[in-house]
């Protein structure tokens, strides 16, 4: 691990415990998902994507691959791809199989370890191609790589993490987004659709269990690196739906009256209380498009798997 490395992880770990003593200070308890994402967290993530119950995946990657030759169409020779995490290996091998005249492809992530990876098997794969990885958080304004100055952007979100915000804090990455890729840029993003309950529950509830290990690990994780003492047997994992709001949320509920340590602040939670640990916002294309607008993005294209579980959009900047 190189210092920059060093110095990212670090940063990390310090956003991580300002936003949890921040969020266990409130009325209701809550963890910002962004670290439900360390490497055992990603590993389980990865695990997710292959549930039968976990559609989002595999109808993103259906879409990505029937349309990745008419976004590439739109492409200009000399652009560079940012992505908008490291992702998934197949989504982004999807879209650069069909850009041979791309100058850059730029993985931004906050964790080194991801960008150390996707690095690796991007280089694997396509050899040729210059990669410049961004140990950043893509929430905030950030300096890009000097190479790529001046060269058409086109950026990639997959895996409807949009939806994991609420609706001003969605529109603010979007607008940020835009600012990255600057006038004239495009932008290819993943979002969840509104669906029937009971398929949106078994989504974030599998019956193998897995979903809860990776919310149970978010506990595991401020343990590890923040010397926290959560005794994670005594949490269970609870998703419920809204469908007024199109929302997901995902909970830790303590089983037992309980104290906790946190950075040297004591915590209680009694029996029953929640820890919310993910909003997951699900649209309609029209909502979708509207919301995209509000940050300064017009809509060129809009594609759905045949159940209309899942949309892949391309929006463009002024």
């Amino acid at each position: 691990m190189t210092v920059g490395e060093n110095t990212c992880t670090m940063e990390i770990d310090r956003d991580f415990a300002a936003a949890l003593v921040d969020g266990f200070s409130g009325a209701q308890k809550s963890i910002p998902c962004r670290f439900l994402y360390d490497a055992a967290g990603s590993a389980l993530f990865e695990e997710i994507t292959e549930l039968p119950e976990y559609y989002p995946t595999r109808t993103e990657i259906e879409i990505l691959r029937a349309r990745a030759p008419e976004i590439a169409r739109e492409v200009e020779p000399g652009t560079v791809l940012i992505e908008f995490g490291s992702g998934s290996s197949i989504k982004t091998e999807l879209l650069l199989a069909e850009m041979p005249d791309l100058y850059a492809y730029v993985p931004i992530d906050i964790s080194s370890a991801a960008l150390r990876e996707a690095h690796a098997r991007i280089a694997q794969r396509f050899p040729a191609l210059r990669v410049l990885p961004l140990c950043a958080d893509f929430s905030k304004p950030l300096a890009m790589p000097p190479e790529i100055e001046g060269r058409p952007r086109l950026g990639f979100f997959p895996g409807s993490t949009i939806g994991n915000l609420p609706e001003p804090a969605a529109v603010k990455l979007l607008a940020n987004m835009a600012g990255i890729v600057g006038p004239g840029g495009r932008l290819v993003i993943g979002a969840d659709l509104k669906k029937d309950q009971r398929r949106l529950i078994a989504a974030y509830d599998d019956a193998a269990g897995v979903t809860a290990a990776f919310n149970l690990n978010l506990l595991k994780h401020a343990n590890r690196v923040l010397g926290a003492d959560f005794d994670v047997s005594q949490f269970d994992h609870l998703a419920t739906y809204d469908p007024g709001h199109g929302s997901v949320d995902l909970y830790l509920v303590s089983q037992t009256d309980q104290t906790v340590n946190v950075l040297s602040r004591r915590f209680t939670l009694a029996a029953g209380e929640k820890i919310h640990t993910e909003h997951s916002h699900k649209y309609d294309i029209e909502g979708f498009h509207a919301l995209s607008r509000r940050a300064g993005w017009q809509a060129i294209h809009a594609w759905t798997d045949d159940e209309r579980l899942f949309s892949v959009h391309v929006l463009a900047t002024g």
